[in-house]
């Protein structure tokens, strides 16, 4: 029988300036409910990194940002190891597939150029 720790998914936060920290949590939580407790739990050494808000609070893994109701689960996270995602103070999600529309977009514009 597997007891509730081998199932918890842990994941290291990393902030832009480069600190860590490391949480552990369900495979159940969002990431909307993995901000408010980091939030709400502020680490020691963060201090110059605090937000005024969970809502601005943002997690990236593996390039992309997660929006809010979707669940470590849903990720296929593996229990029992560490995770890395970032972390990120923003107060809005970019559009999903926004920049690769837009590169697409100029990649059909002439690529010639004039030299003088």
């Amino acid at each position: 029988m597997t007891s509730k720790r081998d199932r918890d998914v842990l994941v290291r936060l990393i902030l832009v300036s480069g600190k860590t920290e490391d949480f552990t949590f369900s495979p159940n939580d969002s990431a909307t409910d993995i901000a408010r407790h980091v939030f709400e739990n502020w680490p020691p050494g963060w201090e110059e990194e605090s937000v005024r808000s969970p809502s601005i609070l943002r997690l990236i893994y593996q390039g992309r940002f997660l929006h809010g109701n979707v669940t470590l689960g849903a990720l296929k996270l593996p229990p029992g190891r560490v995770t890395v995602m970032h972390l990120v103070a923003r107060e809005t999600l970019p559009e999903p597939n926004s920049h690769g529309q837009r590169n697409r977009e100029k990649n059909t514009e002439s690529n010639c150029c004039l030299l003088l």
